[in-house]
């Protein structure tokens, strides 16, 4: 049986992530803001084939990480995947118009998410995975959401770091990097071609964790887009509306 901690477990590519591992009859152990939330959907995973817990964490509290962390290797009885999948999409008008909102939002989409892979890379033993979800937005500052695509590059070049650190310890560690999602955050957003259903991106995170795979561009053709999005001269890349 597969033990999984997930963090962010409300989200919505965390739940259909969830439930594809609950297919397998996985033991989940859910962390979260919203305990109301979290019991509906372990309730849910239970239909389903899987044993589940919740807990509830604010991930801004850094202080209160390695409680969070304990109380879920005491639940599962070790760990064989976590999926780090918390975050906001920062309003960037926002964040231009206040450090407070600014700061608050990178370290919801960064320094927490940093803060918690220091302290799961310290519990995870070897033939764990550590995955966390990035995003594409993190590859190239854009105008439109340069404050969470720096937040994602911090998170990105962390996890590639560490990567490399404990590789020899038979940890890997997966960064995931979405395109556009059609989920409740993006709700308002219009949507096209390019956006795929948080089961697609769940299902990539799956086989992308089951293959030890370091980087996961989800679907597969952001891989492309954006390594145009990267040749981009940046004299060329500041005249572009992205």
């Amino acid at each position: 049986m597969q033990r999984i901690l997930i963090i962010g477990a409300t989200s919505a590519i965390a739940e259909a992530t969830a439930r594809r591992y609950a297919a397998r009859g996985a033991a989940l152990h859910l962390v979260g803001r919203q305990a109301a939330r979290l019991e509906t959907i372990a309730a849910d995973l239970a239909t389903r084939g899987a044993k589940a817990s919740t807990a509830v964490l604010d991930v801004n509290d850094l202080a209160a990480h390695a409680a969070a962390l304990d109380a879920a290797w005491s639940a599962l009885g070790g760990v064989d995947a976590v999926l780090v999948a918390h975050g906001t999409l920062p309003d960037q008008a926002a964040c231009d118009a206040s450090v407070e909102v600014a700061m608050h939002e990178f370290a919801t989409n960064g320094t927490s998410t940093i803060a918690l892979c220091v302290a799961l890379a310290q519990r995870l033993q070897a033939g764990a995975t550590l995955a966390v979800i990035s995003s594409v937005a993190g590859d190239r500052g854009r105008a439109s959401n340069h404050l969470y695509g720096s937040a994602k590059a911090a998170v990105s070049a962390f996890l590639s770091g560490l990567g490399q650190r404990l590789r020899p310890a038979g940890i890997n560690v997966l960064t995931i990097k979405p395109g556009f999602v059609d989920t409740p955050m993006t709700a308002t957003f219009k949507k096209g071609a390019l956006w795929a259903k948080p089961d697609q991106v769940a299902a990539g995170i799956v086989r992308a964790i089951d293959r030890r795979r370091a980087v996961a561009y989800l679907p597969w053709f952001w891989w492309g887009i954006m390594q145009v999005i990267k040749a981009i001269p940046e004299p060329v890349f500041r005249r572009i509306r992205l």
